[in-house]
């Protein structure tokens, strides 16, 4: 029922005070899921600060080990060796709960391989082919795991942002709009109260005023 066709009557004033406790209940709810999404939007940022250390000094490495592969191999065997690999790493999407916000939670698939798996020769290479292949492995087990938190604080943004529209909503017009509908209804209750006081009174006092009335 909308608001403004609710009626100061007795019935009407029960309704806004349902309405209202409602509107608070949900309010303190939302404030409640907005402030644990808040701490775990904190937590989730450092670590994928701290995540990104890891992976700028994964990349460092993989580079370095790769420079050392061409310089051994040379870069015709370092990519023979690389395309020789028919597994193609990949991942897995899946969501975990927070708060009921949905997070992305990323799993990597055939991103690191034993040496039978990469396809080419262990007899023709040398072990900084190998050196070089698991470093690279690691570096992309770490993108994925970057691009998992970069996903959640990107989802737990959209929905703080939402959650606080809601929150802001609620507090500033839709609990303020029902308090003064409940105070309106209840003035106009008493008020009419008041009148039927009033018109009471005038009636017993003209019964009294009648001739013979006791």
């Amino acid at each position: 029922m909308p608001v403004d066709s609710i009626k100061p009557t007795r019935s009407g004033l029960l309704l806004v005070r349902q309405r209202l406790t409602l509107a608070e209940r949900i309010h303190r709810l939302l404030s409640m899921k907005l402030d644990g999404m808040m701490l775990e939007l904190i937590r989730i940022t450092e670590q994928a600060v701290l995540q990104r250390r890891r992976l700028e000094e994964q990349y460092t490495g993989a580079r370095e080990m790769a420079a050392v592969a061409a310089m051994m191999e040379g870069e015709t065997g370092v990519l023979l060796a690389a395309l020789s690999v028919e597994g193609i790493p990949t991942y897995t999407v899946g969501h975990r709960n927070i708060f009921g916000v949905q997070l992305p939670a990323l799993e990597p698939a055939m991103v690191k391989k034993t040496l039978d798996q990469r396809g080419y020769s262990i007899v023709g290479t040398s072990s900084v082919i190998d050196d070089a292949a698991d470093a690279y492995e690691e570096l992309l087990a770490e993108v994925i795991a970057s691009a998992e938190l970069e996903g959640g604080i990107k989802q737990l943004l959209n929905d703080i942002e939402r959650t606080r529209r809601r929150v802001n909503a609620l507090e500033f017009k839709v609990i303020p709009e029902l308090k003064e509908l409940r105070r309106f209804i209840e003035d106009q209750r008493d008020e009419m109260e008041r009148q039927e006081l009033v018109r009471l009174r005038r009636i017993k006092k003209l019964k009294a005023m009648r001739p013979g009335s006791r």
